[in-house]
């Protein structure tokens, strides 16, 4: 009986950390996507989000299955993302600027979930499937961009 409470913690757990992940790179790329110049890296970021915002809605239904609600980014973290990318931004708003901003959230993101995948090794498939999209997108995102730093 244990095993099934620490699988469906586990599972709601890594659910809840990818869906924080999901909603901060959202909200980065919304940051920054309007003070890009280039169309085609514009296209790039448009797409990476379509791509996280897929993801997101997988990780929501799993959520509502389990009965739970959603984990909203921290105050101080989204908070700090965004002075980031502001400052930033503000000092040189170049699409080189902007790409290293999203690279830098793609690795971070690519860095968090894979520990989170290690921590709550009992979560169910679904959750599982569920990160390694979230990775994905984050290094398809990632590698897209890299020729506007």
């Amino acid at each position: 009986m244990a095993a099934k409470t620490d699988a469906n913690h586990d599972t709601l757990e890594l659910l809840k950390e990818c869906d924080q992940g999901v909603k901060l790179a959202i909200s980065a790329i919304e940051q920054v996507v309007d003070d890009v110049k280039s169309n085609e890296f514009k296209s790039l970021l448009d797409a990476g989000k379509d791509r996280h915002t897929q993801v997101q809605e997988k990780i929501g239904i799993l959520l509502i299955q389990y009965g739970e609600a959603g984990k909203a980014p921290g105050a101080v973290a989204k908070g700090m993302s965004k002075m980031k990318i502001s400052v930033m931004m503000a000092a040189d708003g170049s699409d080189s600027t902007a790409a290293e901003l999203i690279m830098d959230d793609c690795n971070m993101g690519i860095k968090s979930l894979s520990q989170y995948l290690n921590q709550y090794t009992e979560a169910d498939g679904k959750a599982k499937d569920a990160a390694l999209q979230l990775i994905k997108s984050e290094e398809e995102l990632a590698k897209s961009i890299r020729k506007f730093l």
